[in-house]
């Protein structure tokens, strides 16, 4: 049998998800396997590639991905985690009954507000919670 699947869900596929894949194959890569998706596609939030930069990931070269193209390749998960607010959980599609679902309620890059900096400083925190989400994943899985 191979690594567990995790697939990380959020609105658009340009922060969040990509982060927490990249936090997930990082961390616990030998172990496990992570992608991301987004109820649709959209494009790769500047400001995440900067702050995983920062720390020695770079996920400039990935690819935003909507939900379906991933449904339509057939892949089983072990885990679907949703890295979005409430409301866009709810309208993420439904996966086979032995998927686990799990929800992280994460604020949304794309609405931060205020200059280049605030706004990295911003995504850093964000980029900080996935990781220690991602460790306390690793230590309960």
């Amino acid at each position: 049998m191979g690594k567990p699947k995790v697939l990380f869900l959020c609105s658009h596929n340009s922060a969040r998800s990509q982060m927490a894949e990249a936090w997930l194959n990082h961390l616990g890569g030998d172990k496990w396997e992570a992608m991301s998706a987004g109820l649709e596609a959209g494009e790769l939030n500047p400001l995440a590639v900067e702050a995983m930069k920062e720390v020695g990931l770079d996920i400039s070269e990935h690819k935003t991905k909507s939900v379906m193209e991933i449904i339509k390749r057939g892949i089983l998960f072990s885990y679907v985690i949703t890295v979005c607010d409430e409301s866009e959980a709810e309208k993420c599609p439904v996966f086979p009954a032995f998927t686990r679902r799990l929800h992280w309620s994460i604020p949304d890059p794309a609405k931060l507000t205020g200059t280049h900096e605030e706004k990295l400083e911003a995504i850093r925190h964000i980029r900080d919670d996935i990781k220690k989400r991602i460790l306390d994943f690793l230590k309960e899985n």
